[in-house]
């Protein structure tokens, strides 16, 4: 059988080192030895012994999803063999963390990660109770992060002297270090009268980056 679609590019190869690497742009490939975590609902295919268990996500998680409708839901993969995962055709991208390296990711944008990363669901300091930037999830610690986008991602340097406004909707992450806040680009006689729907962004100023992604769509809440 002849096709395009037999490419070398889109076969899985054998196995190699423990560990994930991107199977291409929309999906990653997690070689498991052991245990790995990743996003309830993501796991595409797997070939081996691996188990799947839903993992609770404390009493940070559980508020956020009760305050904002979403969370990072987790599950652990345990055992021998390979898994791939995607999330709704989005743009994947493997983050390698170095000693001291800290980043806070917005959970619908985590996909899967090494378990020797340290994750904590925390609230964001100044953003106060409003839509998706109350609540995010902190990576630190070494091993490896999969980060998942809609479009392609677009990276804006944040310095002392230039803070960033962003969407809190577009928002994928930024570095822990910056400091947030919220800024109200409309005034409250323009907001009454319907406004530009642009009334509130996350501030971040001081020394790092911030990843916004091309796009305000937000996905529905699961039927209960």
């Amino acid at each position: 059988m002849k096709s395009d679609l037999f490419a070398s590019e889109n076969l899985a190869q054998a196995p190699a080192a423990p560990g994930m690497a991107l199977q291409n742009s929309k999906s990653v490939k997690y070689t498991v030895n052991g245990e790995m975590l990743a996003r309830q609902g993501s796991m595409i295919a797997f070939r081996g012994d691996l188990q799947f268990e839903r993992k609770g996500q404390g009493i940070g998680g559980m508020l956020k999803r009760a305050v904002t409708g979403e969370g990072l839901a987790l599950m652990a993969v345990r055992g021998q063999g390979e898994a791939w995962f995607a999330h709704q055709g989005g743009n994947c991208f493997v983050i390698e963390f170095e000693p001291g390296d800290a980043l806070t990711v917005n959970g619908r944008n985590v996909l899967c990660f090494d378990p020797t990363l340290s994750y904590e669901i925390k609230m964001v300091k100044g953003a106060g109770m409003t839509g998706g930037g109350l609540f995010n999830s902190l990576f630190t610690g070494t091993g490896k992060l999969a980060v998942v986008c809609d479009g392609s991602p677009i990276i804006i340097p944040v310095t002392a002297q230039a803070p960033v406004y962003v969407d809190t909707d577009a928002v994928v992450g930024w570095s822990a270090r910056l400091e947030t806040g919220l800024h109200r680009s409309q005034s409250m006689g323009s907001m009454l009268r319907g406004g530009s729907g642009e009334a509130v962004q996350l501030m971040l100023r001081g020394e790092g980056f911030v990843i916004v992604r091309p796009s305000e769509v937000t996905e529905a809440a699961p039927a209960h």
